[in-house]
């Protein structure tokens, strides 16, 4: 079964086709449960989210800040396994036919199996990957069998990243670029900083590929802000939060769902 690149690719021209940047949320699977995470995800595309990444919780998530990691802990603590990641990819996908990807860090792929992952997250469905710690020299095994079950591989830049780097890393990849907006982990901030700018500047410049922004949007101000720049808005932490925050699951759910529609008006200038 082909993955759904095309439909990743689609959805960010949709987006592009109406003058506005996409929105993309990320969420951890198995955080508050599994099927809590689901339900999560879900309200986060039914409130106005266009692609959803979801996480696999990791023991040592060093692109993530605390609020992450916390939430991260709380899906271990619960036993959340490389299987409950699939299925929230599947149901998500299948309840609301937007594209899902994973994020996750490489050593749970390898050990798993690049062929046996990349074979389970296209027959569920699943966009393709993002992988911020795997070295773009390093990327062929996993590219090859991404390619052939059609799903998109999204490699990280960073401000630090010189041109050459950045035009290494863009010719590899497809889907989108993530672009980090500052160094440094995820986290909600005052602001998103000049930095990204630039680096979306410099990350065109090596390729036609949509570049979105991540690491420390928050409200739809700072998702209009990233918009005028950046094909798509990246914001993890602070749906997360909301999560957490939250007196219930069901006060979560509806506080995610506002959230993302709060952030949809900021990527249509409507903050």
């Amino acid at each position: 079964m082909s993955g759904n690149v095309q439909l990743l690719n689609d959805t960010l021209a949709a987006a592009k086709s109406e003058g506005r940047a996409a929105l993309i949320a990320y969420l951890p699977a198995g955080f508050p449960t599994v099927t809590g995470g689901i339900e999560a995800v879900k309200a986060a595309l039914d409130g106005g989210a266009d692609v959803v990444e979801v996480g696999l919780p990791h023991s040592d998530p060093v692109l993530d800040g605390p609020v992450i990691q916390t939430a991260d802990d709380i899906a271990l603590r619960g036993g959340v396994r490389i299987a409950d990641v699939m299925r929230t990819v599947r149901e998500a996908h299948e309840a609301t036919g937007k594209p899902i990807l994973v994020m996750t860090y490489w050593n749970p792929i390898d050990r798993y199996g690049v062929e046996r992952f990349t074979a389970e997250l296209a027959g569920a469905g699943g966009a393709g990957c993002i992988l911020p710690d795997l070295p773009v020299q390093e990327s062929a095994l996993w590219r090859e069998h991404a390619d052939k079950h059609g799903l998109a591989t999204v490699f990280v830049v960073a401000p630090s990243s010189k041109d050459a780097r950045l035009a290494e890393i863009t010719a590899a990849g497809s889907g989108f670029v993530y672009a980090a907006s500052l160094m440094g982990v995820t986290g909600t901030r005052e602001s998103v900083g000049a930095q990204a700018e630039d680096l979306v500047r410099r990350t065109r410049a090596t390729t036609d590929t949509p570049v979105c922004v991540g690491l420390g949007v928050s409200n739809a101000a700072q998702a209009a802000e990233v918009a005028r720049f950046a094909d798509g808005v990246i914001v993890g932490s602070a749906f997360v939060k909301r999560m957490l925050d939250a007196p219930d699951d069901a006060a979560g759910l509806e506080g995610v769902r506002a959230l993302a529609a709060d952030l949809a008006k900021g990527v249509r200038g409507q903050a």
